[in-house]
Parts: structure tokens; sequence; C-alpha cells
């Protein structure tokens, strides 16, 4: 509980909850907000988080009232899941598992915000407790979340789970694959439908969804997942250098904790299966983002993080009792100052990532404002630099919908428009900070 209310005092403190809608926060949020027709939902999207977000999305336009419910809603879902494993661990293994997970920044800038991969890494960590204590309406019921928050997720975390079922004798039952099976079905139901109905079928909507992706396929992406560890929140493509290098020892450090601690568990009583499984699984969900695309960003790797936080911990738990008592009070203040010196890290991190966010997606506000001024009103349509966000703030489709009203085409400036608007009136817009564009009223 404890880890679940710092976890949630972290994101409202460090990540301002003025922070505005990202792109992808956009068209998520749009599809069940009343503040602007709904952005295109392309192939690679899911349903779950609009549901997850309609509660407030649908009532409300406020931003604040959004980050602030889906903060209040990542730290009770990272309790919950902790408290899933609580027949399995000590209650303080698993704190150490909550901080050891929550303290990355990764995990508190995306906790309040509307996107699928801090759900999927929540549904993810519950999913594989129930599998353990071989609860099947927990299993069915999580692996269904995660299908409907991010359907690939809940595919790469079913392989090692059905893989389990068969090659473990202690858990060969048909039933607990069922449950794995049916969950996938019933998350994945909406998902299928949809491909049927706007994009010819599954296959149809996989290659689509590919294309997006600049194509599924073997991509050695593992050296720009650590180019973004610490910003940007999105490489593509991935050209940077890497930033802060001083602050990537966890990350090299993180399978050899986990390694340490699945031997700890198998020497504190689980088989051996079970001190494996959190392994596995979370070295498959990292392998379809670091083997399967071609850029990067740190959010992908959540799910993977969820799962291996229990084996980090087992092995920081091991660090401190597996010594001779004499030693333990200092081997206690070691692995504390180890924490909070990657603590004191992410936050570094995180105040860098959250602030440079806030001023770029204050633009969005002022650009908004602009158009307004200027008399782009619903109905109305925005296209060009930044238009789906850019579009739903000024309360504009950003599609090409009949009867869209007056056109605004955003334009970088000192670049051109194109020809169809080179005799609209073009109006340069001050008092931006990171986005220097120019509006072509039609």
């Amino acid at each position: 509980m404890t880890a679940g209310v710092a976890f949630v005092v972290a994101e409202l403190l460090f990540v301002s909850p003025r922070m505005g809608l990202s792109w992808d926060e956009t068209v998520y949020v749009s599809q069940v907000s009343g503040h602007a027709p709904a952005a295109w939902f392309d192939p690679a999207r899911a349903r779950g988080v609009p549901l997850l977000v309609a509660p407030v999305a649908y009532l409300t336009g406020s931003i604040v009232a959004l980050r602030v419910y889906l903060a209040a809603l990542s730290g009770t879902g990272l309790v919950l899941a902790l408290l899933v494993w609580r027949p399995l661990r000590p209650a303080w293994v698993l704190a150490l598992a909550g901080v050891a997970f929550g303290g990355l920044w990764v995990a508190q800038y995306y906790g309040p915000q509307a996107m699928p991969d801090m759900w999927s890494a929540l549904a993810a960590l519950a999913a594989l407790g129930f599998f353990l204590r071989r609860a099947l309406a927990g299993v069915a019921g999580c692996v269904a979340f995660m299908a409907l928050i991010r359907p690939g997720d809940a595919v790469y975390l079913a392989v090692p789970l059905l893989a389990a079922v068969v090659a473990i004798r202690a858990w060969r039952r048909w039933q607990l694959a069922a449950a794995v099976v049916c969950g996938l079905v019933a998350g994945g139901a909406e998902w299928a439908i949809e491909a049927i109905l706007r994009f010819g079928g599954i296959a149809a909507r996989l290659h689509a969804a590919g294309a997006e992706q600049s194509g599924f396929g073997l991509h050695f992406a593992l050296p720009d997942e650590l180019k973004a560890l610490n910003g940007p929140t999105l490489c593509r493509p991935c050209v940077i250098g890497y930033r802060q290098p001083e602050l990537d020892l966890w990350w090299v450090l993180l399978p050899v904790i986990a390694a340490v601690g699945a031997v700890a568990a198998r020497r504190a009583g689980d088989s051996l299966a079970s001190a494996l499984l959190p392994v596995a699984c979370g070295l498959c969900l990292a392998a379809q983002y670091l083997f399967m695309i071609d850029y990067a960003a740190p959010r992908f790797l959540l799910p993977a993080y969820a799962v291996l936080s229990i084996p980090v911990a087992d092995g920081l738990a091991w660090l401190v009792t597996g010594v001779r008592p004499d030693l333990r009070l200092a081997m206690a203040a070691v692995v504390g100052c180890a924490m909070a010196a990657q603590l004191a890290a992410q936050h570094a991190v995180l105040d860098h990532e959250a602030g440079g966010t806030v001023t770029f997606h204050d633009d969005y506000s002022v650009i908004a404002a602009r158009l307004s001024s200027l008399g782009v009103r619903p109905p109305c349509l925005v296209s060009g630099v930044q238009y789906i966000p850019i579009g739903f703030y000024a309360g504009c489709a950003s599609a090409s919908p009949a009867g869209s009203g007056i056109r605004a085409l955003l334009v970088g400036t000192g670049h051109r428009p194109p020809a169809y608007a080179r005799g609209w009136r073009a109006y340069p817009i001050r008092g931006t900070t990171v986005l220097r564009v120019t509006a072509y009223i039609s």
C-alpha cells in the first residue's frame, strides 16, 4: 500500500497534472470526448485506453482532472497487482518490487497518461501472479484486460505461459491453458471484429499495422532502446547518440539481479519453474520491442520491467538476507544507498523529460487559441504540423470529413505550403516556444 501511495504522490508531484495531451493521447481521448471529432484511429491501436479514460473524458475536457484520475488509477492498479503476489512473497519484498518499478522515470511519466503501456504492465504483473497461484478467473481476467489494452503484449505474455503449461508437469492442466486462451479471445474480440469491419480482416489489419511500424520482422533495436533509455520518449529514426550513459548502469545490471533473484527464489522454496517463469515472461515481453521493430521508446519496455520487478526484488532481498547475520545491517545500508541513488538518477531524467513535454504541449494551446482568434472554430479542419493534437485543442477535426468547415493548414516556419494552399491567407503564429509554424486559412 505504501509503495502505491508513494507512486501516486510522485506522479502528481513530478509530472505536472496540467501537462497537455500528446499526439497519441489525443487519438485515444478524442474517441470518447465531446470536445472535438474523433481523430483517425489507426490499425495498430486498440480500444482499451479510450474505455479506460471514458468516465472522465466524456464528462469534462479538463486535462488536470484526467491526469489526477489516471494517476490515482495507476497507483491503485500497482497496489492490486502486487497484492496478487502476497501469498507468494513477503510484504516487504513486494514493497521492494513496487519501488523498483514505480521508481522508474518512465513509470512515473506514463502512469498519469492516456497511454496503453502502464496498463499492459500492471495487467502482466497481476496475470503472472494469478498464474503461479493457479487462480483461473484471475488469469483470464488479467489477460483479457491486457488484450483489450494492447493485444500484441497479451500474445507475448501468453506464449511463455502456455509453454509452461505444456512443459511443466505441475502446471499441465487444460483449465490453466484455457484460462489464458479465453482471456486472449475475450480481450481481443473487439480488435478482431473491428479488423473485419474497418480494415477488411485480421490479416489486413496486421499488415496495415506493420506498415505503420516500417514492417514487422527481425530488427536489432536493443541499441536504440539503450539510446532512448534516458529520453527522448520516441526515438524514430534513432540516430541520436547515447544520452547520459553513466545513468544506464541499472539497465545493464537488471538481467543480472533478476537472475540472482530467480536463484534466490529457488533456494527459498519456489520450484525451479516458478522461479524462472517471471524472468522468461519479462524477456519475452521485451523481445518484441528489442528485436521486432526498428525504432525505440522507453515506454515499450514497461510490461517487461513490471514482471521483472519480482525477481529483482527477490535478488535485492537476498543480498540483505543471504549474508551472515552480522553483515546484514551493512548490506541493507548498501542496498538502500544503491536504491536511493537509482531513484535520484531516475528523478533527474523525469524532471528533464516532463519539463520538456510541458513546454512542448503548451504550444498546442497557444496555436489553438490563435486559430480561434482567426475565426477557426467548429466545424473546422486542421492539417499540417502536429495537426491531431492541435486540431483537438481547437475543437476541430483532424481527418477530412465532409462539411468540415473552415480549413487551417499549419506549415513549419520557413517552409512553403503545398500548391493548393498558396492562395490562402498566411498568419505566422507568435508566442510559441518549440513549434514555429505559420497558419494558412482557407
